[in-house]
């Protein structure tokens, strides 16, 4: 990983070196001047930020989820244990005795 983050840098560094021309940007009622280089970056930049405040809803929706799934993993641990309980106790049941009483009536 710091391989990468030198690379960008260099990276970096070759675009803002090719790139010193100074150049003027209007938008709405303000102007800035400065550096192509410069003035792309800060572009990228609040492209970046603007993403990430794009994002925190889903990330918390995502964090929402998570906890349910947790809590319903959690449930269903549960009932599993209970049905192992209640299915341990009928194995150890003695079996039912069954009497069977059969009644007669004669017909006349």
């Amino acid at each position: 990983m710091f391989i990468i983050g030198i690379i960008l840098g260099a990276a970096v560094v070759v675009f803002v070196l090719q790139n010193i021309a100074s150049v003027s940007v209007a938008f709405l009622v303000w102007q800035f001047n400065g550096s192509l280089a410069v003035l792309i970056i800060l572009a990228i930049l609040v492209g970046m930020i603007i993403s990430w405040l794009l994002a925190i809803p889903d990330m918390l929706r995502l964090s929402d989820l998570k906890n349910h799934n947790k809590k319903l993993q959690n449930d269903l641990e549960d009932h599993r244990q209970k049905l192992a309980e209640a299915e341990n106790k009928i194995s150890h049941t003695p079996d039912p005795i069954v009497i069977e009483k059969t009644i007669i009536v004669e017909k006349e």
